[in-house]
């Protein structure tokens, strides 16, 4: 575990402060593939990320080729029995190792997990056997405090708006950083954040990196808006 410890204080002074990427594409989409994932890491970090977070063993892989900045790595897998599905499971946590990522992101809220693992075993399992640090992706502050109980490295605000009880939250949830920022360990404001105003304000609020994606690299979403925008000033005129 001192060599773990080691390890999260090097990633630490890494990425305080700076500006992570989220570098994913949906199943169905043109860029859904390593090489074009790898190319927006790249791009990324060219332009001043401190990391990326990557989505699936494959496309960590490639990304880990030709990327120096920290990867966090996550395995967004759907299954009928469960609402969780951002690494739920130890074997998905172990993939994500293998891969190269340097943290692993998982699901951190109360909800049930696939085949009924628990969210304490699969830190401790992903901190004994995989030697990574563990980033918490939470909904709410009670859930953030529970993460830093079970030993969590980070926590972050990626599942707030995404969960039956913060489905309302729309915009970036400032007030859960704010919240998360008074725990010991380091808070990282991921979720909507559409603009580099929005970054200035995470870090006003507390916190210790921000995560961006659909922002930077949602190009998918990105045009359908400029394009719905057309289509509507089309039909006021």
């Amino acid at each position: 575990m001192s060599e773990l410890k080691s390890q999260l204080e090097n990633l630490k002074s890494k990425i305080a402060n700076g500006l992570i990427v989220s570098c994913q594409a949906s199943a169905n989409s043109p860029l859904a593939k390593p090489e074009i994932i790898a190319a927006f890491a790249l791009t990324a970090e060219q332009n001043g990320a401190v990391g990326v977070r990557v989505d699936s063993p494959e496309n960590i892989r490639e990304v880990k080729k030709i990327v120096s900045v920290p990867i966090i790595g996550i395995f967004k897998i759907i299954t009928a029995e469960s609402d969780v599905y951002i690494t739920p499971t130890f074997n998905s946590a172990k993939q994500v190792a293998a891969a190269g990522a340097d943290i692993i992101a998982i699901d951190a809220t109360f909800r049930s997990r696939p085949n009924n693992e628990k969210l304490t075993e699969l830190v401790e399992r992903i901190h004994t056997e995989l030697n990574l640090p563990v980033m918490a992706d939470v909904a709410t502050f009670e859930e953030g405090v529970h993460a830093e109980k079970i030993g969590c490295d980070f926590v972050g605000t990626t599942l707030s708006g995404y969960t039956q009880e913060t489905k309302h939250i729309v915009e970036p949830d400032f007030n859960l950083v704010k919240k998360l920022a008074t725990l010991f360990i380091p808070t990282v404001c991921e979720g909507r954040l559409r603009n580099p105003k929005d970054v200035k304000t995470a870090f006003e609020c507390g916190a210790f990196t921000v995560v961006v994606g659909n922002a930077i690299t949602g190009i998918d979403n990105l045009t359908k808006q400029f394009a719905n925008y057309r289509n509507a000033s089309d039909n006021i005129h």
